[in-house]
């Protein structure tokens, strides 16, 4: 086993890795930019080294400062984790060059594997059944869109370098070919540097399951059971799960089985997943199954798979690197139970999942003991007070449960993402408990459209109630101004709204669900005090109240964040007189919200209008790029383009207004 290792990456996946070393004993490194000077995975690690930079393109993405890093601090090895330089046979090599132990495969399978074309083709020769497609190397637009033509719409437009569904379209007709064409080549550029693109026919709701495997230096390999991955949102993963529920057990052997065969044709060796397209079957006729891609590295989601195992995969990582055998034979290999992982993710579902930046002001998880069945396991890089930067991934965190079966499960995930709080910025967890209790996925009706599917439940979900929310801001201001502890000797200090003759009115006015409300609390000493909310009174207890509430600023003013067993809510504490300043200093476009403004921090990289144009109100307007992903911005109203506040290449902070639109 080695002494001392490296780990070349960042947030959860780095502290995850430091943990097992810390275990077995393994003195660990970090590396990090300077905008990750104060990071968790840096207290996490026994050192720590500088890269320099802010951007993962001036850091964690340099080969030659990771490998002086890890001459400096006599690492023996150097684990990637997952993105960044994970999969880059140049950087494996170069590790091997330089007399450090790469903690993966040898640069010739990740090398083999990278480049999805060229995969199938090696995939095809070794048995493994794909898809039918483009894979040439032959990229002329022409050539794509004949080919487009050949295999038949719908058609899938992918990138052959790289993943996690950057670079990849589903195109319906030939007349949309060529813009999808450009974004995917222009994506595919921006984040893996290779434009090339392969084309395959769009499997009409599949779902996605893939195969973890590892393989050893002794020519050794096993597979640890597979994962269902389908609930995705823009070709990346949400929900992922194992065993994958439903599949029926000639077809999980059978998988099972190819994702071997692709191992051993590359001579894989360390942690790897092969990942599947399956077509559901028809009639008596079972599922059919694809090779889609390999990922040579360790997964984001493979804490499921230790849940149901009880193995450390990183564990098994080190061993193998080290020289060991695969601890454990294939017959030796048991699956218990169910898990299930949660990506919670800063990010606004409401608005097509545009990340979003900004501080952790409140970070609260659920009770758990990591590396325990029968627990909650949440994996993190970040605490309360950290910053969500542009610069890398948008995932707070993974919440991982398990049960002796599915249901047990899915109630043990409900209820940790109820009582995980997220404040001070957009994030995914309200979103995900509505997956995870809508009614395709509690039926385990998994395919890769499942939330498309459940548009409705989803994202048409009623507001949290307005006597919910009223109570809420209720009980929040009692609690802050000391109500509840009116019980003191000192009966002055007691702010219960006591008064020698008739009752305390307190009057709240907040913005609620885009619609503002007025209510008042009613306290008369010696009477329960009462909420009046048009012409009902309920009464309140502010100690009563079971949720929680967080007062914290932004850019619009006083929020509360609202968290219940019913769901949650974020509402706006309006002042009176702050807000009639505000509109008094605003000017006629802004008061009437003249215009399309950035709806995340990110570059403008096309602008698809000029001053003068007349614009319809859903035209498609700017094209912006917000973690390597393009997303297109549409007119909110019909209009005439009075200015472009902005040019291609500027960055533009969240809020900012783009584009100025006077009314038809």
């Amino acid at each position: 086993m080695f002494k001392k290792i490296l780990i070349a990456n960042r947030g959860e996946i780095a502290c995850r890795i430091a943990a097992t070393a810390r275990r077995l004993g393994v003195r660990s490194v970090a590396v990090y930019a300077d905008s990750d000077a104060h990071s968790q995975h840096v207290a996490a690690c026994d050192e720590a080294i500088a890269l320099g930079g802010q951007s993962a393109r001036d850091s964690y993405l340099r080969p030659e400062l990771i490998l002086a890093a890890a001459q400096a601090s006599g690492a023996e090895a150097i684990h990637p984790g997952y993105g960044f330089l994970s999969e880059n046979p140049e950087f494996a090599q170069a590790c091997q060059d330089a007399g450090l132990v790469f903690i993966g495969p040898p640069a010739s399978a990740i090398r083999a594997m990278g480049l999805k074309s060229a995969a199938k083709r090696l995939m095809q020769d070794a048995g493994v059944p794909l898809v039918p497609g483009y894979h040439g190397e032959d990229q002329d637009p022409a050539r794509l869109a004949l080919e487009a033509e050949r295999i038949g719409y719908p058609v899938l437009i992918k990138a052959s370098a790289g993943g996690g569904g950057k670079g990849m379209r589903i195109v319906t007709e030939a007349a949309a070919f060529e813009a999808a064409l450009a974004s995917c080549q222009r994506e595919a550029q921006a984040s893996f540097g290779d434009a090339a693109v392969l084309i395959e026919r769009y499997v009409q709701r599949p779902r996605h399951v893939e195969i973890q495997i590892f393989g050893d230096r002794h020519g050794q390999f096993v597979h640890l059971f597979e994962r269902d991955c389908s609930v995705q949102r823009r070709h990346q993963k949400v929900l992922e799960e194992a065993p994958a529920p439903g599949l029926p057990e000639t077809v999980r052997q059978a998988m099972a089985q190819a994702a071997i065969q692709a191992a051993r044709a590359v001579s894989y060796v360390g942690a790897g997943t092969v990942e599947f397209i399956v077509e559901p079957g028809q009639g008596a006729a079972p599922p059919r199954f694809y090779f889609m891609e390999m990922n040579t590295r360790l997964q984001v989601e493979h804490p499921v798979t230790e849940a149901i195992t009880g193995l450390d995969l990183v564990e098994w990582q080190l061993r193998i690197a080290s020289g060991e055998a695969l601890p454990l034979a294939q017959e030796a290999l048991r699956c218990h139970g169910h898990a299930i992982e949660a990506r919670l993710c800063a990010e606004n579902p409401d608005t097509g999942f545009l990340p979003a930046i900004g501080t952790l002001a409140v970070l609260r998880w659920p009770e758990h003991v990591a590396f325990e069945r029968g627990a909650v396991r949440v994996d993190t890089g970040v605490k309360e007070g950290d910053a969500i930067s542009p610069h890398f991934d948008s995932m707070i965190a993974k919440i991982i449960v398990w049960g002796e079966d599915r249901d047990q499960a899915l109630a043990r995930l409900d209820a940790a993402l109820a009582q995980t709080h997220v404040v001070g910025l957009p994030s995914n967890a309200a979103f995900l408990r509505r997956v995870v209790n809508c009614k395709r996925f509690a039926s385990a009706e998994l395919d890769t459209g499942l939330i498309e599917h459940e548009r409705a439940a989803l994202f048409d979900a009623p507001p949290l109630a307005l006597a919910t929310v009223a109570q809420a801001v209720v009980a929040h201001s009692l609690a802050e101004d000391g109500v509840q502890s009116q019980g003191s000797s000192d009966p002055w200090s007691a702010r219960d709204g006591w008064r020698m003759h008739g009752a305390a009115q307190r009057l709240f006015e907040i913005e609620h669900a885009g619609e503002r409300q007025r209510f008042s609390l009613l306290q008369q000493a010696g009477r329960p005090m009462q909420l009046a909310l048009g012409a009902q009174l309920l009464s309140v207890d502010a100690s009563r109240f079971k949720g929680a509430v967080y007062r914290f600023e932004d850019r619009t003013g006083t929020l509360l964040s609202i968290h219940t067993d019913a769901g949650q809510a974020l509402v706006r504490w309006i002042d009176p007189l702050q807000d009639a300043i505000k509109n008094a200093t605003q000017s006629p476009t802004q008061a009437h919200g003249g215009g399309l403004q950035a709806p995340m921090p990110g570059k403008v990289i096309a602008l698809l209008v000029k001053v003068g144009d007349v614009v319809a109100a859903g035209q498609a307007v700017a094209v912006m790029e917000a973690m390597k992903i393009e997303h297109t911005l549409t007119a909110p109203k019909a209009g005439t383009v009075q200015a472009l506040r902005y040019s291609v290449g500027d960055q533009v902070a969240e809020g900012e207004a783009l584009i100025e639109l006077n009314r038809l």
